[in-house]
């Protein structure tokens, strides 16, 4: 077996890394006339994005459908071998068909066109051979082409599917901001997983409510404080008036400061030692942002209120952390 030298590992891959780099900055150039057209095209597209592609060119194609999906354009990955033995029924005529071919020959991709030209379907052809009869056929052309493939032997495709790769990611953004693609629209697409967590969980979902919320009257003693902190567990209680209005919070972090000061937990009030005008949070925000505050305040507990300022639940970082959103 040979074995290459540290330096030499270093050097192959730092060199792929400026190939690529390079192959990358090129593609600005591209983002001409055509990039435009191919937009619109998918824009007005009444149907799916249907994306094609053999070999390597099918992994990032796959890819490219998977993002468009995911970013509010309808899209999925058509196996241009299986497409002629079946799957071809999948296109319909309010489709746009997106085909991926750096050579712009791959047989299996050649022998579906007459096909779709049939269908009349809008054609988009991702290649890096503008005199290729994959571009002949299309309706317009993205321009792909590297200089270079970064395999030494200039053989395994690595430049040129990073380009078209690329060249995808361009034009699901494109359409995502085009389409007025919103963080809630993405949350939709993405509802499992800590993304679709960040963006769809609310404080309301999390926290705790009714019995199980700490609290304490006005009048409560601190003994009664703590064995109500320590029955819900939460490293907290609020104290409230008679109409569930938060006059403040009694935390872990004042029991330590009371007994510094010597104070009999069975005959002080707990209005004595509670922290007035504490951070308290409606229950409609996201538990996203509760998570933000807390960080930010350095606090591990929230007093959640309702639109007329009640309290009506109470969350820890131990219930964020648990729901995944982090």
């Amino acid at each position: 077996m040979v074995l290459l030298h540290q330096d030499k590992i270093r050097e192959l891959a730092l060199a792929v890394i400026e190939v690529e780099t390079k192959a990358i900055a090129a593609l600005a150039q591209q983002i001409d006339d055509n990039f435009m057209t191919a937009c619109q095209l998918m824009l007005q597209c009444q149907g799916r994005i249907i994306v094609t592609g053999m070999g390597k060119s099918g992994h990032i194609a796959g890819k490219i459908a998977s993002t468009l999906a995911s970013t509010g354009t309808p899209a999925f990955f058509v196996h241009p071998g299986e497409a002629s033995h079946g799957d071809l029924g999948m296109i319909t005529p309010q489709d746009v068909v997106l085909a991926l071919s750096n050579s712009g020959e791959t047989s299996e991709i050649l022998t579906i066109l007459p096909l779709i030209k049939r269908l009349n379907v809008p054609l988009i052809a991702m290649s890096g051979n503008a005199d290729s009869a994959l571009v002949r056929f299309s309706s317009v052309h993205i321009n792909v082409a590297v200089k270079e493939e970064a395999c030494p032997l200039g053989l395994a495709p690595t430049s040129s599917t990073t380009a078209a790769l690329v060249m995808g990611d361009a034009l699901a953004v494109s359409l995502l901001e085009s389409k007025g693609f919103s963080r809630d629209d993405f949350a939709f697409s993405h509802p499992s997983g800590s993304l679709g967590k960040r963006l769809l969980l609310r404080v309301a979902d999390l926290m705790h409510t009714n019995n199980k919320i700490p609290r304490v009257s006005a009048s409560a003693l601190i003994i009664e404080a703590l064995t109500e902190m320590t029955a819900k567990n939460l490293g907290m209680t609020a104290i409230v008036d008679n109409q569930n209005h938060i006059l403040g919070v009694f935390t872990d972090g004042d029991v330590r400061r009371m007994l510094g000061e010597h104070l009999d937990p069975k005959t002080t009030l707990i209005t004595e030692v509670m922290t007035q005008n504490c951070i308290v949070i409606n229950q409609a925000i996201l538990a996203a942002e509760a998570m933000q505050i807390m960080e930010e305040k350095e606090i591990n507990a929230l007093l959640i209120t309702d639109d007329n300022n009640c309290l009506v639940g109470a969350l820890n970082v131990h219930d964020l952390i648990h729901s995944g959103i982090v």
